[in-house]
């Protein structure tokens, strides 16, 4: 049976190349800096949209709060038939629809399972605000977004959808996520292994929170380097000179309108922060065709980037503003590709589709990825990591410490070994993307598979089916099938 369900997958993600070939037009920890406003081939997909609604409780682990919030999530049955799968989605910090949309892969092989499809949305993030619009206002109300919380709530409405839709009763449930959802993919499969047979971890940074700090920044780098060792020169020789054009008495100025911000600078903190920010999430989104996850971006945005820093139209001679002129040419490529922004906004948090007023309290609490850089074998600036100055700083803003050491101590992951006692959890992660250096790239047992995706960037095979895919991540998806097969077995 296995063997015809690959050959089925073959023959569909065949077809979905022709199609997607045909009707292409209709079709990071970095801030993620989403621009889009109005874009010009961001996915839409109504069923994206369907969305209902379940009452969770907002505290499951304790018998003193009764409060309740209404939790969104979207439920498909196109394909679906009575006792096969559920494929369900563990929603990350953001709007549900967001990922829906992103995660093409599941829709793709939904049909060849008959598999009921699930996104669900992560409390605290879209609309499933446990207090509303007071939810980020006290510690009273913010002291419910956790990781564990949200697995509990993704229990439950399993366990309600199981209950309420005949046939479902017993259905295996494949669980999927990508990034933190990647995360939260694995932690679901090892905290409820009862309730989900299997996880698909893509870029799950799961070891970010013990791994070396400056390996993020140096996969950045290399990123850049595969395109240009130039560019990669001219970005890391950039920072000095914005710092000397700074220090001049109009310096900020000058800066503000090479980069034709919509505010004053106040700082050259302010617009460096900006830049280290661009390029995370550049190398992140390097897929090697046209998107518009964070912004409306061309295939291979660092090759692009590279391609405008680079660029012999400039002047050739090597002072400072000609290197922060190339730098402005190159920020184009991500926060103007469409030419259609007529100014810059280095205090955005992005679109509320991503929820980075969330992400900063979870940092804060559980997931601390420790970052830092030194300017030698990457091409930023030296900055170390000081975990007390992030103490102070989550104190400041959320009046809470972190507590670095709860994730390991809750799921393991100090050391790979471990995750021995797990099963059925396959890790996917790609030589592109930064946050592979916190993912699971060896193979602990034969039933936790790390699969490894040359030219592969953040999650790229949970994207859908697209002609200029690398063989690699096909032969990837072509193994998540048949894992998904054997575990639903």
């Amino acid at each position: 049976m296995t063997t015809n369900i690959i050959m089925k997958f073959c023959f569909i993600v065949c077809f979905l190349l022709v199609f997607v070939e045909l009707s292409s037009s209709k079709w990071i920890k970095p801030r993620r800096l989403n621009i889009i406003n109005h874009s010009t081939n961001r996915i839409r997909d109504d069923r994206c949209r369907q969305f209902r609604i379940f009452i969770q409780k907002v505290d499951h682990f304790g018998f003193l709060n009764m409060d309740t919030y209404q939790q969104r999530y979207t439920l498909n049955t196109d394909y679906w038939e009575s006792g096969r799968p559920i494929f369900f989605y563990a929603g990350n910090e953001g709007d549900i629809d967001l990922f829906c949309e992103n995660t093409g892969f599941m829709w793709d092989i939904a049909p060849i399972f008959n598999a009921m499809v699930v996104f669900a949305e992560h409390r605290y993030y879209g609309t499933s605000l446990p207090y509303g619009n007071a939810s980020y206002s006290n510690p009273e109300y913010t002291r419910y977004l956790t990781s564990g919380q949200a697995l509990a709530d993704y229990a439950y409405l399993l366990d309600y959808i199981r209950g309420s839709i005949k046939g479902a009763e017993q259905s295996p449930v494949v669980v999927f996520g990508g990034s933190y959802g990647g995360m939260l993919a694995a932690y679901f499969r090892m905290k409820y292994p009862h309730v989900v047979v299997g996880a698909h971890a893509a870029s799950a940074p799961i070891l970010q929170m013990t791994t070396p700090c400056e390996l993020f920044s140096r996969i950045v780098t290399q990123d850049f380097r595969l395109e240009s060792s130039q560019c990669v020169d001219i970005v890391r020789s950039s920072w000095d000179a914005i710092n000397r054009i700074g220090s001049n008495p109009t310096g900020l100025e000058r800066l503000t309108n090479l980069f034709k911000l919509c505010r004053p600078l106040k700082t050259v903190d302010e617009l460096k922060d900006w830049l280290l920010d661009m390029y995370g999430n550049i190398a992140m989104v390097d897929y090697p065709y046209p998107t518009s996850f964070l912004a409306d971006l061309p295939a291979f945005p660092a090759r692009a980037f590279c391609a405008n820093v680079t660029s012999s139209s400039l002047e050739t001679e090597n002072d400072d503003e000609d290197i922060v002129r190339r730098i402005v040419k190159g920020t184009n490529v991500f926060f103007n590709y469409t030419g259609h922004t007529e100014c810059f906004d280095t205090g955005s948090q992005g679109s509320p589709s991503l929820g980075d007023l969330g992400w900063s309290y979870q940092s804060c609490t559980e997931f601390v990825m420790p970052m830092c850089s030194d300017g030698v074998n990457d091409m930023f600036e030296k900055q170390s990591w000081d975990f007390q100055a992030f103490s102070d700083a989550c104190y400041a803003q959320w009046k809470i410490r972190p507590r670095f050491e709860w994730p390991y101590i809750e799921f393991g992951g100090k050391n790979i070994t471990d995750f021995r006692y797990y099963s059925n959890i396959a890790f996917t992660n790609g030589n592109l993307d930064p946050w592979s250096s916190g993912g699971l790239v060896t193979t602990v047992t034969p039933s936790l598979p790390a699969i490894y995706i040359t030219g592969g960037a953040h999650h790229l095979d949970l994207r859908a089916a697209n002609p200029a895919d690398p063989p690699s991540v096909l032969q990837a998806r072509q193994q998540i099938v048949a894992l998904i097969e054997k575990w639903i077995s």
